[in-house]
């Protein structure tokens, strides 16, 4: 996803962790000690939350204790992107549907939310229609009505005001004027593609068919805000809750407590699988790294709020020792870290010239880059095994020879007509390690064919605005490949694929599409966006990486994985494939 979004998480931590195929064994088995009436679970094995429930409850009260070591973006909904945040901000904020909260694939299901169910299509997928349930309030106790859902969506895209946030709506809806804020133009009626015909009905207008609308429809942005208590960019410290909690201690950058919303009527949720078992919720930002991890270990914390892992000490102290690792689940990301090789430099104007480094790389040396087998899976496309319409492909030989093959890559270079190699660039961020190391494992393989790479380091914080993201630089610059991350802003292939593989996206600066310009691309795109069947539809993310990848557009580099600890002390827990972390809606304490 877009740097200035979540998603590469696109900031820092990733819309990360979701489930695989290739994420483990999971051990089913039956409920467990953790209170009342949770029915049958997984047995607390390692991997076991990540196809069911461990600890199954239904017991209320006590304190959830989160724990990050950096704050992330916003708890404002119109001005968040990272996935951590779109997960726990189910707890106080609701919006048009959800993902449901549920383990394994059941949590790929939407399901209606604010909304009665999912969205009604006109037959060109150009309007949207949704009702809203009775009983839904505000934590004054004042009804939600179309109209806050509405304000909600039309402050988001003041892009000036909330810069976090997605930009779908700002892509899709009709006849949005420039330069849009309703700080500027508080009159709702002149933003005319949402109407809200009643205090029940909202309306949506898109200026491109859309059959995935329902996505957009479970964005944070469509959680109600009353316009007459919006504070703009301080609202964050004065958040109006829809959902089952409020705020009842906001402190930026250090401590987030969460008490229960006396307004949420469990009656209007009966589709989500909220579970609002805890009394309170509290998140310590700030803690160090290390710390966290042997705080979670010692049960002093109960989840580590960013979702990406326990640190490489921690891994080892845990894997070492069958009681700890029995309390671990390694998931699978909906993310892929891969290089984009640059056509406009040559010789990668030459397919073959492509072909060889995707072949000479070494799949190992960039897997150990992120941790090995236990932080990353080799890639072999860009589209990560939990979206839906991931296929199996192997064009370059990462399973038969995993380390390069030299003998192709070579055969390649001759092709193009580089027998003797070449010298290029290739970019990276600093301040990710695992980039860095990435890239060098890359210099080191490519050099076996000859290829001779200068490392180039660039800002992450300008890497797409000012560098790799801005096509006339890396021209300029000769960065022939360049190091990136991007994660799925939902588990659907369009979620993951368009803003890195639709050419209509790149822009002077600032792209996240770093140079895959295929009209075939472009054209199954538009395709997909249009058709309303689910399993065709997904079948084209499917055919659009494989067309990438025939194309030798990128070194696929490896599909993210994180090791996840799961203490005693939590009820209730498990993976949400939906969300991609542990479900931060659902998960109790083991004894409250």
């Amino acid at each position: 996803m877009k740097n200035t979004r979540v998603m590469v998480v696109a900031t820092a931590a990733a819309l990360a962790l979701g489930l695989s195929a290739c994420a483990g064994s999971q051990t089913p088995g039956t409920s467990n000690t953790g209170g009342g009436g949770g029915g049958a679970g997984a047995a607390p094995a390692a991997d076991a939350a990540l196809q069911a429930v461990v600890r199954p409850s239904d017991k209320k009260g006590g304190t959830l204790k989160f724990g990050i070591s950096s704050d992330w973006d916003s708890v404002d909904t119109g001005d968040t992107y990272y996935g951590l945040s779109w997960d726990f901000l189910r707890n106080y904020a609701r919006t048009l549907v959800a993902f449901k909260a549920a383990p394994g694939k059941e949590g790929n299901q939407l399901v209606g939310d604010l909304a009665t169910g999912l969205g009604k299509p006109s037959a060109d997928n150009k309007t949207w229609t949704y009702t809203l349930r009775d009983g839904i309030k505000f934590q004054d106790g004042t009804p939600i009505t179309s109209k806050d859902v509405k304000y909600g969506v039309a402050r988001q895209l003041d892009k000036n005001t909330f810069p976090n946030g997605p930009t779908y709506f700002n892509d899709f809806l009709a006849d949005v004027p420039e330069g849009y804020s309703v700080y500027k133009d508080k009159n709702l009626d002149n933003l005319k593609s949402i109407e809200t015909p009643d205090d029940k009905t909202i309306v949506f207008k898109l200026k491109t068919p859309f059959a995935g609308f329902d996505y957009f429809a479970q964005l944070p942005a469509t959680a109600p805000v009353p316009q007459a208590k919006d504070t703009g960019t301080k609202y964050k410290e004065t958040y109006v809750a829809s959902g089952p909690y409020k705020f009842s201690q906001y402190q930026t950058g250090k401590r987030i407590e969460l008490v229960r919303n006396d307004q949420y009527d469990p009656a209007s949720d009966p589709d989500t699988g909220r579970k609002a078992l805890p009394d309170t919720i509290t998140v310590e930002i700030g803690v160090n790294a290390a710390d966290l991890d042997n705080r979670l270990i010692a049960g002093d914390l109960d989840i580590d709020l960013a979702g990406t892992g326990v640190q490489a000490q921690a891994q080892g102290k845990i894997l070492a020792d069958p009681t700890l690792k029995a309390k671990t689940d390694n998931v699978v990301s909906a993310r892929t870290s891969y290089t984009q090789i640059n056509s406009d430099v040559a010789p990668f104007d030459n397919i073959e010239c492509r072909k060889a480094v995707i072949y000479a790389y070494d799949k190992t040396g960039y897997q150990r880059a992120y941790g090995g087998n236990v932080g990353a899976d080799v890639a072999t496309g860009l589209l990560p095994p939990i979206v839906p319409g991931f296929q199996e492909m192997d064009m370059y030989n990462a399973k038969s020879k995993p380390t390069g093959d030299v003998d192709a890559a070579k055969a390649a270079l001759a092709k193009c007509g580089q027998p003797n190699g070449f010298e290029t660039n290739i970019s990276y961020r600093p301040e990710r390690p695992k980039e860095k190391a990435a890239a060098e494992s890359m210099q080191q393989a490519l050099a076996k064919v000859g290829i001779k790479l200068s490392l180039k380091a660039y800002p992450a914080g300008d890497y797409f605005k000012l560098y790799a993201g801005k096509p006339d630089f890396a021209k300029a610059n000769k960065l022939g490949l360049m190091v990136m991350s991007w994660g799925a802003d939902w588990p659907d292939g369009f979620g993951f694929l368009q803003q890195i593989v639709d050419s209509r996206v790149i822009r002077p600066a600032g792209n996240t599409n770093l140079g895959i310009k295929l009209p075939e691309v472009d054209k199954l795109m538009d395709q997909a966006l249009s058709e309303n069947d689910k399993t065709k539809r997904e079948a084209i993310w499917g055919q659009i990486d494989k067309i990438v990848m025939e194309n030798a557009q990128v070194i696929p580099g490896i599909w993210n994985k994180a090791l996840l600890f799961r203490p005693d002390t939590v009820s209730n827990l498990f993976v949400n494939d939906g969300y991609s972390y542990y479900d931060y809606a659902a998960a109790g304490k083991t004894n409250p």
